[in-house]
């Protein structure tokens, strides 16, 4: 195999890369891409083939443009079974961090890193009204996208009426697995829907399993209403203190306060009905 170095090899300061590396890139990207085939496979071809530095770099190139296609299509696939908005996605880039203060703010920054998933932390966003909650939690959904982190996102109302369907349908464990498998779950403005006793259970269930996987995993819960006023939603205190117990064991709870960024954007006017007043006093000196 031709040694020599020329301009398709990639260099860092002071340093010529070598073909080891080439090799271990293709092999990352052959795994990815679920094919059989090891560095020292490459290295073989390589060597059988006469392969150039040139030549090795261009297959090192195919390898990496395929499984950069494969990886957007994960992404893009995940995204549409996520339920999270696509024509206007919510980011972290769009969400103005800048509003918030206080000491512990940064946590709110850090969240980003989705070190709550891979550290199996879940997230409870508790504020009022257009705090930017629902931002936030679709934000870190849509990253968990980008990593090639299953998500699933549904406000509370949504799974109240996919419960009760699922116990009409009865297939109530296939929808409750369906619920413990995403890493990331997001279950948006509790508070705002009535769980019976029998839907209840079902929701700790979902918590309980989910609070047993072994896999690195996040359940998100917004709500304008603190923890302790859940109770009010749920008609079985038992079941929801369980639930509770368990998804605040390993938990941030992030409290949001301020005023609402809606309505930034609002205008408004005062128009009066009548005669105009010139027009009035012309009419008078006819």
């Amino acid at each position: 195999m031709n040694g020599s170095t020329s301009s398709g090899w990639r260099e860092a300061p002071g340093m010529i890369k070598q073909p080891s590396s080439s090799y271990n890139m293709i092999a990352a990207a052959a795994k990815f891409l679920k094919l059989d085939f090891s560095a020292e496979d490459m290295a073989a071809f390589a060597k059988e083939n006469e392969i150039t530095a040139d030549s090795l770099q261009c297959i090192e190139d195919l390898f990496v443009q395929l499984q950069d296609t494969k990886q957007k299509n994960i992404v893009r696939t995940l995204l549409k079974l996520s339920r999270l908005p696509l024509k206007e996605p919510k980011t972290f880039d769009t969400f103005d961090f800048g509003r918030f203060h206080g000491k512990q703010a940064d946590e709110l920054e850090n969240l980003p890193t989705l070190a709550a998933l891979y550290s199996s932390t879940n997230l409870a966003l508790i504020g009022p009204q257009g705090i930017g909650k629902t931002h936030l939690a679709m934000a870190f959904g849509r990253e968990c996208c980008n990593h090639a982190l299953k998500t699933y996102f549904l406000k509370a109302t949504e799974l109240n009426q996919k419960l009760l369907q699922a116990r009409k349908n009865g297939n109530v464990e296939r929808v409750v697995k369906s619920l413990v498998k995403p890493s990331c779950l997001i279950i948006d403005e509790v508070g705002y829907c009535n769980f019976d006793t029998e839907n209840t259970r079902i929701f700790f269930d979902i918590v309980d399993r989910r609070y047993s996987k072994d896999t690195p995993n996040t359940m998100i819960v917004t709500s304008n209403m603190e923890p302790d006023k859940w109770v009010t939603f749920f008609n079985d205190e038992p079941a929801l203190k369980c639930a509770m117990d368990r998804f605040f064991d390993k938990a941030l709870l992030i409290s949001m306060k301020g005023r609402s960024y809606r309505g930034k954007y609002r205008r408004k006017i005062e128009v009066t009905a009548g005669v105009e007043p010139r027009q009035s006093a012309e009419q008078t000196n006819y």
